[in-house]
């Protein structure tokens, strides 16, 4: 075990798979008492039960993303059980690919609402907690390479993750006088159930073809990612190394998109 988190608490929204939860056996095992908000209990507490296992520091609660006083609800759990709050990833969200012309309201508004709104309720309240400790603290956005350039598949997606994006530079510098650094990273492919399903969603719609091994073929490193690979910047934004880094989206793409 590690030792670089030791005695930080960071809770992560979508913590109970894919990247979330590479992040959040990433940081346990640097010492993080890591706090896994899920809207699916069963498999956050399933996720916190390994963490344990393994000799870390885990919470499992319940929290809807989308709604205020869940997530109000979420870190009073997390500072009840471990004193106070360092660190807040927001790192839920999800993705239904439609064809371009076939976007409904509905669609457009249920990714917003989780991948762009919920971040910045997320971001006010981890600001409000921290404020209240008045120890200054960090938020963490997952961004993704679609907010850097809009897929024909994913068109809400792709603005919803180009508002996380400027969401975290406004909150870096609403926040920077309060001692409060917000960044956000940025990845590319990886291999996670979330792009297992995009794949199935992208043949019913007959885009089969810009799925998951189509868009790896275009990334530099040669492969797509895995969640581990996203646990060293994830664990650089939420330690003290980044003390004198904000307002910035890091990519971990393995070069698919250069800007």
């Amino acid at each position: 075990m590690g030792s670089r988190m030791h005695g930080r608490t960071v809770i992560i929204t979508g913590g109970a798979s894919g990247i979330g939860l590479g992040i959040a056996k990433g940081l346990a095992a640097e010492g993080a008492n890591v706090v896994i908000a899920d809207l699916n209990l069963e498999m956050a507490q399933k996720a916190t039960d390994e963490i344990i296992d393994a000799g870390g520091h885990a919470l499992a609660t319940q929290v809807d993303v989308t709604n205020r006083s869940s997530v109000q609800a979420g870190i009073q759990q997390a500072v009840q059980a471990f004193g106070k709050l360092d660190c807040y990833f927001n790192n839920a969200g999800f993705n239904k690919p439609m064809k371009f012309l076939d976007v409904t309201e509905e669609n457009f508004d249920a990714i917003m609402r989780v991948n762009a709104l919920a971040v910045f309720i997320g971001t006010q309240e981890a600001a409000k907690q921290y404020i209240r400790q008045g120890s200054g603290g960090k938020v963490v956005n997952t961004a993704s390479i679609a907010g850097r350039t809009g897929f024909s598949s994913f068109a809400p997606y792709s603005a919803s993750k180009a508002a996380v994006i400027s969401i975290t530079q406004a909150g870096a510098r609403a926040l920077a006088e309060h001692h409060i650094t917000v960044n956000a990273f940025s990845p590319g492919v990886v291999e996670t159930p979330l792009w297992k399903k995009l794949d199935k969603d992208l043949e019913e719609i007959g885009e089969g073809d810009s799925g998951f091994d189509s868009m790896a073929a275009g990334i530099l490193l040669g492969r797509a990612a895995q969640p581990e690979d996203i646990v060293p910047t994830a664990l650089f934004l939420a330690s003290s190394d980044s003390d004198y880094v904000t307002g910035q989206t890091m990519a971990i793409d393995g070069g698919m998109i250069l800007v």
